[in-house]
């Protein structure tokens, strides 16, 4: 599911943008104005798209962009300028003033973007030879039988913990297992 997160330091400007992306079907989860709310909000999702100002009350977009998930992609909306010095990996920009066509547009694009990338995902765990599934299935039986999780659990235990480190959910299989059995 693909949520969006809008932080921005004033809450009218943040209301707005809400406003104009939940006009055009677009699942706006939580309006911030501080980074560490938006960061808070984003633990609790998979994936997702912050948009954002460059500065919010407590940080500007890059110490946000750092602490998000490899799984979140970020919309930055800031004057010209700032756009012309760069942006950090995983970010695209919009700059100011902005017209809701290119708004909705830029957010339609990241977003079928995300939609291709779980695909891929998900036709990579299709196609796992049986040693890997063996794998996979021997560390959700130890996150099973040691923190007393269910199935579920334990899988969505794996899905998170890959997402959060960038590696995909064998190679997090193996460190669990690595760790877990030391």
């Amino acid at each position: 599911m693909n949520s969006v997160i809008v932080v921005f330091p004033k809450k009218e400007v943040a209301m707005k943008i809400r406003n104009i992306l939940s006009h055009h079907g677009m699942d706006v989860m939580e309006v911030c104005t501080t980074g560490a709310q938006a960061l808070q909000c984003a633990d609790m999702l998979e994936e997702g798209v912050v948009v954002c100002g460059y500065r919010m009350q407590d940080m500007m977009y890059t110490g946000i962009r750092e602490c998000l998930p490899e799984s979140f992609e970020m919309l930055l909306i800031t004057s010209p300028d700032k756009l012309r010095d760069g942006l950090e990996k995983g970010v695209v920009g919009l700059s100011m003033p902005i017209k809701v066509y290119d708004l909705i547009n830029t957010l339609e694009m990241i977003l079928r973007g995300m939609q291709r990338r779980r695909k891929a995902r998900r036709e990579a765990a299709r196609n796992r030879d049986p040693e890997q599934k063996a794998l996979i299935g021997q560390a959700k039986a130890l996150l099973m039988e040691r923190n007393h999780m269910t199935e579920e659990e334990a899988h969505r235990y794996l899905q998170k913990s890959s997402m959060d480190s960038g590696t995909n959910m064998l190679e997090t299989a193996q460190m669990i297992l690595t760790i877990m059995n030391e």
